[in-house]
């Protein structure tokens, strides 16, 4: 039976935040479908996937087997142009309570991610007690505009920071503000955005949303601010946000490629 499974939230399909499952199946003359919400724990060959409540199911007679070889083809086409990944485990029935509590729990935001750009040039240039003196003031600067946009600190990685918002707007609104504030230290920063979910373990965040966040932030350049199509596609309402398309790329260990957009401005 081919199952496919998206994760999060993609460019391609923004109907909902949750990951998703569909599995198609065709005997004989009938095709049976099967789909769902889904909730996904780890990553690669250890990577668990649960149905969150009953999945719906279908059932397509198409008369012929012919029809229905057809019908399971498109269906399957379809599933891959809406960026959905082939799935080869199992998917296990919804956990108990019991279980569910011992694991981290699962949560939608944009993930903001913020990096100086040639810090450690920066650093030997400044040396170690000018330095620390300009991080410090960097990171006070980081601080207060997250608390202006009502943003959440993660957690710093050296000098960077990673963030997380419940609208995009607020995301967009921090990151133009912080990379006002630490010009005038001296400092260019870059930044990348991206919407999905995420789940914290051990004090540090989990999950492909974390992932791709850190990869479009890689990709932007000294001053710029890079975000998703995940992002961008959320903030379709808000005109007064301007993006200049930045290309399809590949994001390192991320399946498929990606559409980003420079925000203008």
């Amino acid at each position: 039976m081919p199952k496919f499974l998206r994760i999060g939230i993609h460019q391609s399909n923004v109907s909902g935040y949750t990951s998703k499952a569909w599995c198609v199946r065709r005997v004989g003359s009938a095709v049976f479908l099967k789909w769902g919400a889904v909730e996904v724990q780890g990553a690669g060959d250890g990577r668990k996937v649960y149905w969150t409540r009953l999945p719906q199911e279908k059932t397509i007679r198409c008369g012929t087997a012919q029809r229905a070889q057809d019908y399971a083809k498109a269906a399957i086409a379809r599933r891959r142009s809406h960026r959905y990944e082939p799935l080869a485990g199992a998917i296990a029935n919804q956990r108990r309570s019991a279980e569910r509590a011992t694991e981290p729990k699962q949560a939608l935001a944009i993930i903001l991610i913020v990096d100086i750009v040639g810090s450690t040039a920066k650093a030997a240039k400044l040396g170690d007690v000018r330095w620390t003196k300009v991080m410090g003031h960097y990171y006070a600067a980081v601080r207060k505009e997250l608390k202006s946009s009502r943003g959440k600190e993660v957690t710093t990685t050296g000098d960077g920071v990673l963030a997380t918002f419940k609208a995009p707007a607020a995301g967009i609104d921090c990151a133009t503000a912080i990379r006002k504030a630490v010009r005038t230290l001296g400092l260019e920063i870059r930044v990348g955005l991206h919407a999905g979910e995420y789940a914290m373990s051990g004090g540090e965040m989990v999950g492909l949303a974390f992932h791709i966040g850190t990869r479009v932030a890689a990709k932007a350049r000294a001053g710029e601010v890079l975000v998703s199509s995940a992002v961008k596609e959320l903030l379709v309402s808000q005109s007064e946000i301007r993006f200049r398309d930045h290309g399809s790329h590949r994001l390192k260990g991320v399946p498929e490629r990606w559409r980003l957009w420079r925000l203008e401005g």
